[in-house]
């Protein structure tokens, strides 16, 4: 089991080789252990550290084949408020509901769901659905709390 990947396929030299993808979950991003079934058998990577899978990884490489992992895109809908009042208004109804969300510049992305697409329009957010490829995994923020 390897603890590290070889290298981006943007700067990895294929030269000849067979280049071959497995294909992962952007939630698949935040595990620290892998496995993928390939051509060339059984791959497992075991990350100790802080360094995780992306998009374009090299797992393995030999004399004919490299494989590299391809990020499957995320349905997600992405919110464009005007102002920062819709913001802050999108920004409160998605935490009350405990949603993990991302941002895009002034743009907030959160996975697709159609109560979120009409609550964004609702409050005049510009909103649109999107397939991305996520380098990120959406997580909660940890931050325990009560309704007392």
């Amino acid at each position: 089991m390897r603890s590290t990947v070889l290298g981006s396929l943007a700067e990895f030299t294929l030269g000849a080789r067979t280049l071959e993808r497995v294909t992962v979950r952007s939630d698949d991003l935040a595990k620290r252990v892998l496995r993928f079934v390939t051509s060339a058998g059984e791959i497992g990577l075991r990350f100790e550290g802080p360094e995780r899978l992306r998009d374009g990884d090299v797992i393995f490489a030999d004399e004919r084949l490299v494989v590299a992992v391809l990020v499957d895109a995320d349905d997600v809908l992405v919110m464009r408020p005007a102002s920062i009042g819709a913001a802050i208004r999108l920004a409160h109804a998605l935490g009350n509901r405990h949603l993990p969300i991302q941002t895009d510049g002034d743009a907030i992305v959160v996975r697709f769901d159609p109560l979120l697409e009409a609550l964004a329009a609702e409050n005049g957010v510009t909103v649109t659905r999107e397939q991305r490829v996520i380098a990120q995994p959406f997580r909660h923020a940890h931050a325990p709390h009560s309704h007392d």
